[in-house]
């Protein structure tokens, strides 16, 4: 087994800026051969996106509010008149309004609990839905969590409970595509001063905790969760399917 994608096509999803997971994992996949489609949100992040893959030679662009159907509709028809067949998808999407991640959780809105599940959590349902009849040959599905969907982390709120859900989502998911032989995973990164990290509270005691406990004694790099998600692409993963894939130095291990 290796990890060479010459001949497949991955679709991205959530690349925001240089330091986001997504595009990490963009260049890992795009390294390992893989031909490239990278979507954004919207406009305000499609000019720092566009940049951004003018650098990776064949690599196309596209935008996609994936909590709207119809335009996951209209990207899918686009992606299999371009490409015909998918092979690798990743799903780097989490949202929850600012004021959802600050206080206490016991005061998350109704209208908060649904936007962050309806953007982090169904967007995987919708994504994965329009993708798989374009995975004739079978395929592989990658998202991102976090340790806060296992255990609370101040702050992280209603995202934390979202992310279970997501993981939980996930399972379900692999069970259904499994038939398709479509591999559906997710990594659970550890803390990393991403565009979305930002919007944290406390995030910069949470980096320092995460140092001092985990073993390898250090936060993980970004270049790491891109390599994880380049062999959960690859064949190397070919029998690994409805799991959550630690990438953390360790932290989830500990107790205390």
């Amino acid at each position: 087994m290796s990890f060479d994608l010459q001949g497949r096509t991955a679709v991205v999803f959530g690349v925001a800026n240089k330091r986001s997971i997504a595009w990490s994992i963009a260049q890992g996949l795009h390294n390992a051969g893989a031909t490239l489609a990278v979507t954004c949100q919207n406009e305000r992040l499609e000019q720092e996106a566009k940049d951004l893959i003018v650098s990776l030679p064949g690599a196309e662009g596209f935008m996609c509010d994936v909590s709207n159907d119809d335009a996951v509709d209209r990207l899918f028809s686009k992606l299999k008149e371009q490409y015909g067949k998918l092979h690798v998808l990743v799903h780097s999407v989490a949202f929850a309004p600012a004021e959802e991640l600050k206080g206490d959780f016991v005061n998350t809105t109704r209208e908060g609990f649904r936007i962050s599940h309806d953007v982090s959590v169904y967007s995987l349902i919708a994504l994965a839905r329009a993708a798989a009849p374009l995975m004739e040959d079978g395929g592989s599905i990658i998202t991102m969590t976090y340790y806060g969907a296992e255990k609370v982390v101040p702050h992280y709120n209603v995202m934390g409970v979202a992310k279970a859900a997501l993981e939980c989502t996930v399972r379900y998911l692999a069970y259904d595509l499994g038939k398709r032989k479509i591999r559906v995973n997710a990594i659970s990164a550890g803390p990393i001063k991403t565009l979305a990290a930002r919007g944290i509270s406390g995030l910069s005691e949470m980096l320092k905790s995460h140092a001092e406990r985990a073993p390898l004694q250090r936060n993980v790099d970004l270049n790491e969760v891109g390599a994880t998600g380049v062999f959960l692409a690859s064949d190397a993963s070919s029998g690994i399917t409805g799991e959550v894939i630690h990438v953390d130095c360790g932290y989830n291990i500990m107790g205390f």
